[in-house]
Formats: structure tokens, C-alpha cells, sequence
């Protein structure tokens, strides 16, 4: 199966993001985490956060870790 450009979790974060109304920055700044982490990991170039990255924007985003992985 082909994989996409941008991994899941990069596809599931922005629409998080979108549906809470909040921005890259925003969402960085509430998971305390760098901004560029955040740009990274949405764009794909990051495609395997840590899990204490995606425990935090999970936290953030109002969602458990799974949402942001399936």
C-alpha cells in the first residue's frame, strides 16, 4: 500500500488544529513545545515524534494519543 506524503499523525494534528480554531504557534505554545517541532511534525518531515511529543499535543489538542496515530 502506498504510503502518503504527510504521515497520519501530520494529517490527524491539522485537523485538530483546524477544528479547535487554533494555530501552529498556538498549538506549540499550549503542548510546550518549540513552534518548529510543531511545523515539522505537520509536514511530514518529522514522521516519528516521540511519544512524550505526542502526549503533549494530544494533551492539547483535547484528544488521546490514538486519535493522533490512526
Amino acid at each position: 500500500m502506498p504510503s502518503t506524503n504527510k504521515s497520519t499523525i501530520a494529517e490527524n494534528m491539522k485537523k485538530y488544529r483546524n477544528k479547535m480554531g487554533i494555530s501552529q504557534d498556538r498549538l506549540s505554545k499550549l503542548a510546550d513545545i518549540t513552534y518548529n517541532t510543531i511545523i515539522k511534525i505537520e509536514s511530514g518531515a518529522n514522521k516519528n515524534p516521540t511519544i512524550e511529543t505526542l502526549s503533549k499535543i494530544a494533551k492539547a489538542l483535547a484528544v488521546g494519543v490514538d486519535d493522533l496515530i490512526k
